[in-house]
């Protein structure tokens, strides 16, 4: 995509591990990736997940607005609305949203609409060993807690059954060229 010289010292999340890091300011980084409103950037080191909040490092880049993300303070919930918020979701490492990855397994919703909802969603990962899984977890609470009258979202990782290949989406292979 296009090449960046960090303005200022940078928190990130390594990729594949999902541990903490920090870039250095000055430190040059190629932008592979800006689904979901969080920047995966290349550097000496390997693949980093830098979030939105913290994309204004990137010396001369600025990410697209990302108005799926954001929910109309007058709009209504419903489990469409949930399901839009997962499909804003991305592994930093591939260009198709964790519902057409077929990493979704299930979402409940429980509640009233006076008095708010709570919404829990079993999700996979596409290794067990992914150390990416807490962050993309938490990625889908954040986005599914902004929408109108959630009171609570969890998200829990499941391992049963096992993610393959074959649970993508046609949209998902599609994109990713298996189609």
């Amino acid at each position: 995509m296009s090449t960046h010289i960090l303005a200022r010292d940078c928190p990130a999340t390594a990729i594949p591990a999902g541990t903490a890091a920090v870039l250095a300011a000055g430190t040059e980084v190629f932008v592979t990736q800006t689904l979901g409103g969080n920047v995966t950037v290349r550097a000496d080191g390997g693949l980093f997940r830098i979030a939105r909040e913290e994309a204004a490092a990137l010396g001369g880049f600025s990410p697209a607005p990302d108005s799926e993300t954001a929910a109309a303070p007058d709009s209504a919930f419903d489990e469409q609305a949930v399901w839009a918020a997962l499909r804003t979701c991305f592994d930093p490492e591939i260009p198709v949203n964790i519902v057409d990855l077929g990493l979704v397994y299930d979402l409940a919703i429980e509640g009233t609409p006076a008095e708010g909802h709570d919404v829990n969603v079993k999700m996979t990962l596409t290794a067990p060993g992914c150390g990416m899984g807490p962050v993309i977890a938490e990625d889908a609470r954040q986005k599914i807690a902004t929408l109108p009258s959630v009171r609570s979202a969890k998200v829990h990782i499941v391992w049963d059954p096992i993610w393959s290949p074959q649970m993508i989406s046609p949209d998902g292979r599609k994109t990713l060229g298996l189609e």
